[in-house]
């Protein structure tokens, strides 16, 4: 399958990712014979995985979050690093690849937040992400001292006045005002340093922030907005948005969804890339990755099933329901956390009458769509990328050692047929996305009141 039409006449690559997760992405492979079921909190696990994903010229290494643990978590959830801390050990260990780390808007502060990820992009010398997320389990809020957890639409309002007045923290130096004229004794230009003073629904931060400016100007924002609200949010204010979806015709709709809304914000939407999550099973013929994907599905029990289900339903317990009657009427309980799986369940069991063991089946180890030889692989993530279905993926490993056989057998492939790229091509995490360097809002306002 060779490169065509005129999506691949602009001659864009694919931008590529990996969510690393120690212990497996699902509660089940860390059963696996190689599986190191201890990996979430192995330093040199991730080390490793780090220089694996810069040695195939990955975009960047992904750190997912949560705030909430109970007896049902999976396994990555139960033990695992902070995001900013394992980010910053890996800037240490890389060059050139992106780091993205999760953070939630509910239960942190701006000022905070911003200090952290403009700390890691000066120690990586500018290759930070921020991926917003507004936490989705109720039991976020007990662990820091609130009576509730935020509705979702209210989320999605203090995200969007999160993330402004951090991006105006990150600001609060203008380029040039660290002087460090040491025969004069400027070390800064007071004139170049600005107090943000923001007041507004849910935030009153005053500023400045006591970090200059990073390389990149601000990190790179990562989102993953499914619902309508999320969507919204992700269009108006992501540099990159996270999609859980294997379906391509689902894929394109969300695509020329969020493309058109990001438009309409009076953004391009070329500077906006949508990444669903993908979990390939790489083996040297197909018959070699179906066997591989059985594999990884013989570790499944209904017990780890309905524990995968009850997450995206706010961590319900559905093993006190029989598992061969219709499915329960829960969704209620779904739709102020994740609301794009469970409306996906919703309109399954309308649609097939599904009972508890067959949803619970289907959304717990489902066969992914990018199973196959390395040649096959690559045809389906050519086929995505140029019907515009993704502008790129964010891998989650389904076995151990997929990731490595993906880059040593399906990135070749990929750059063979000029889809991804051979080499970085800058040295910031902006720079190797093609994103432009934003400008300062204050330098901004200075230039505009000075022409007025």
């Amino acid at each position: 399958m060779q490169p065509s039409g005129d999506r691949m006449s602009e001659r864009k690559h694919l931008k590529l990712g990996n969510l690393i997760t120690g212990a497996g992405h699902t509660w089940t492979e860390w059963r696996h014979p190689k599986a190191s079921p201890g990996a979430s909190t192995d330093f040199q696990f991730y080390k490793k995985r780090a220089q694996t994903l810069e040695r195939g010229k990955f975009d960047f290494a992904f750190i997912a979050d949560s705030v909430s643990i109970n007896e049902k978590s999976s396994p990555h959830y139960l033990n695992r690093f902070e995001p900013v801390t394992i980010l910053s050990a890996l800037a240490a260990v890389t060059q050139k690849i992106g780091l993205v780390a999760t953070i939630t808007v509910s239960y942190t502060e701006p000022y905070n937040l911003a200090r952290q990820i403009a700390s890691l992009d000066h120690i990586s010398g500018g290759r930070a992400g921020w991926n917003v997320v507004t936490s989705w389990l109720e039991g976020s809020a007990a662990n820091y001292g609130k009576s509730e957890h935020l509705a979702h639409d209210v989320r999605y309002r203090l995200a969007a006045e999160f993330v402004d007045v951090v991006k105006g923290l990150w600001d609060s130096w203008e380029d040039d005002a660290f002087v460090y004229d040491k025969r004069s004794g400027v070390f800064f230009d007071p004139s170049k340093l600005n107090t943000l003073n923001h007041k507004g629904e849910f935030l009153s931060v005053k500023g400045p922030l006591n970090i200059a400016r990073s390389p990149q100007g601000q990190a790179v924002i990562f989102q993953a907005g499914a619902s309508d609200d999320g969507r919204s949010f992700a269009a108006k204010h992501a540099d990159a948005i996270f999609v859980g979806t294997d379906v391509v015709e689902e894929a394109r709709a969300y695509y020329a969804d969020v493309k058109a809304r990001a438009a309409g914000f009076g953004r391009d939407p070329d500077k906006l890339f949508i990444l669903p999550s993908a979990s390939p099973i790489v083996g040297g013929t197909e018959a070699e990755a179906e066997a591989l994907w059985r594999e990884r599905a013989e570790l499944a029990s209904i017990d780890s099933a309905l524990s995968m289900l009850g997450r995206g339903f706010d961590d319900h317990d559905f093993s006190v329901y029989d598992l061969d009657a219709p499915f329960p009427d829960v969704f209620d309980r779904g739709f102020n956390s994740t609301q794009s799986l469970v409306v996906k369940v919703h309109e399954a069991v309308k649609a097939e009458n599904l009972t508890l063991r067959q949803v619970a089946q289907r959304f717990s180890t489902p066969k992914s769509v990018f199973t196959g030889a390395p040649e096959q692989v690559a045809d389906r993530l050519q086929q995505w990328f140029e019907t515009r279905a993704a502008d790129g993926f964010i891998l989650i490993e389904s076995l151990p050692g997929q990731i490595e056989a993906f880059v040593d057998q399906v990135v070749p492939v990929l750059q063979k047929r000029d889809l991804f790229k051979a080499d970085y091509e800058g040295t910031t995490f902006r720079e190797n996305l093609g994103l432009d360097v934003p400008a300062n809002r204050f330098t901004v306002q200075k230039a505009s009141r000075a022409v007025a």
